[in-house]
């Protein structure tokens, strides 16, 4: 996988802006980091910022890759380009490969965990409305035929590591711009 990604921008990367909607006056707080009421001193993501990089590979553009190896995001865009995301991922046991597509997409995503889940950690609660306080953070694009989503996280200081129970965590910021980027449809290809 690395073979087929180039950085194009300099050392530091070339950071894209989020497109899309406006974002609500919380929203915004939550995600760029100016912190709410009783959010001071929450810990603040650590992954890598997103960037523009080159891309020579077979997959279409508006498709998603994600390489766990890496625990990278790749979105391909035209004009053999990506943009590159910092992810967290599946924890040992939980690592998982293959295609799915992106069958909903939600804003401030309401939780319920599954009963798999529930069976492993019964301290959970069984439902968690959308908000800044929810695992699921800021959006959700939910992968079709498995119980797994791309979304944002109320812990960005995991992205970049291997702790999830299979999804795929993103900081607020960056699922918002992939979720502006993304329709429901589009094609996610899971490498290990």
């Amino acid at each position: 996988m690395r073979r087929h990604f180039l950085a194009v921008a300099g050392a530091a990367g070339l950071l894209l802006a989020a497109t899309g909607s406006p974002l609500r006056a919380y929203e915004y707080q939550q995600i760029f980091g100016q912190p709410l009421a009783g959010m001071e001193g929450r810990p603040r993501a650590v992954a890598p910022p997103r960037e523009l990089v080159a891309y020579n590979g077979r997959y279409a553009p508006g498709t998603i890759i994600i390489s766990t190896r890496e625990r990278r995001l790749y979105y391909v865009l035209p004009g053999n380009q990506a943009v590159k995301y910092g992810i967290g991922v599946g924890r040992p046991g939980f690592e998982w490969s293959g295609a799915r597509r992106v069958a909903m997409k939600r804003q401030w995503p309401s939780w319920t965990p599954p009963s798999q889940m529930l069976r492993r950690r019964p301290d959970l609660p069984r439902f968690m409305p959308g908000g800044p306080e929810n695992p699921l953070g800021a959006r959700a694009m939910y992968l079709g035929g498995s119980l797994y989503r791309i979304h944002g996280s109320n812990e960005p200081q995991t992205i970049g590591q291997a702790v999830s129970s299979g999804c795929i965590r993103m900081t607020n910021e960056d699922v918002v711009d992939l979720y502006d980027r993304v329709k429901v449809g589009t094609r996610v290809v899971v490498l290990r």
